[in-house]
């Protein structure tokens, strides 16, 4: 069992502690347990009530009536209101709650009705980015389990590839043309994946290698497809041994397209940058300068 304390449980659930203290005092609505010297803990059953209640209370549902619920009542109510086309201010939540019972139906329906919303793009900015940051704090706590971070991988990664395929892009030959891969023992796919979207949703002619791809292959599509640029993501290997190597023979064989570099091990490490080579230092940087490129990006 996970045992957290109320500031994880800030953390996790995103009530404030000061709240999560009146709904305990004020209206019984929830009970930790307490130590030897009656300091209060909560155990993953604590953390999914919260989570239902934070849920009911954002719907509109006051505190009060929830705390005259049971927390059968309170689940069934929350179930409800993901099952209808219901607006949550923080989707999170849902989402979460989704992950922590394996429940593909309700994260699918929370996901799609704010695609519907707000478009593919914001919602990968505001919502999935911020449910996975959120699950590796829930990771590193104990909450989650190797189980629920392939369930949503999986369907992140099904809803994204359905994205790209949807967008329709009609070409008038002089876009840029870009190819994206990561290395040799880099499998963080949906980064890729996301890029993707983004670059073809900016009319780029660009074709994506995948995972884990040998440096002989990234050589065998550079020389077929002629790219006018080429982007990887750095972010695990390279961790125990200098990045140096790796890039100097990647832009010396790329030579004649412009080598966009972007991960952890490529800000944390100091090296010399070949000419032919850029560095962005987040999302951010790189959706700016994938939006200003041209064709004339080759150099």
């Amino acid at each position: 069992m996970v045992i957290y304390s109320i500031n994880d449980i800030e953390k996790l659930s995103g009530v404030k502690a000061h709240t999560i203290r009146i709904w305990e005092k004020r209206y019984g609505i929830i009970n930790p347990k307490r130590t030897d010297k009656n300091i209060r803990y909560f155990d993953d059953v604590d953390l999914k009530l919260i989570l239902n209640i934070a849920i009911l209370n954002r719907s509109g549902i006051k505190i009060s009536h929830i705390a005259k619920l049971s927390q059968e009542e309170i689940y069934q109510k929350v179930t409800d209101i993901t099952e209808v086309d219901a607006i949550f201010e923080d989707e999170l939540d849902a989402l979460t709650l989704a992950v922590l019972e394996l429940s593909e139906v309700k994260f699918v329906k929370v996901l799609d009705k704010k695609i519907e919303l707000r478009g593919f793009e914001d919602t990968m900015d505001t919502v999935i980015y911020p449910l996975l940051d959120k699950l590796s704090t829930m990771w590193i706590a104990g909450s989650i389990k190797g189980a629920h971070e392939h369930f949503v991988s999986n369907l992140i990664r099904r809803k994204t590839i359905s994205a790209i395929d949807q967008l329709e892009i009609k070409y008038k030959g002089k876009e840029p043309k870009g190819l994206i891969f990561l290395p040799k023992n880099e499998n963080h796919e949906l980064s890729l994946l996301f890029l993707h979207f983004i670059l073809k949703k900016l009319g780029h002619k660009t074709i994506s290698l995948g995972f884990d791809i040998p440096l002989t292959d990234i050589v065998d599509a550079y020389n077929i497809y002629k790219p006018d640029y080429v982007f990887t993501i750095i972010n695990d290997t390279y961790s125990e041994e200098p990045i140096q190597g790796f890039i100097d023979m990647l832009c010396s064989q790329l030579a004649e397209s412009k080598v966009i570099l972007s991960g952890y091990q490529v800000v944390k490490q100091n090296f010399e940058v070949p000419n032919n080579c850029v560095i962005l230092k987040g999302l951010g940087e790189v959706k700016k300068m994938f939006s200003e490129i041209n064709i004339s990006v080759s150099q």
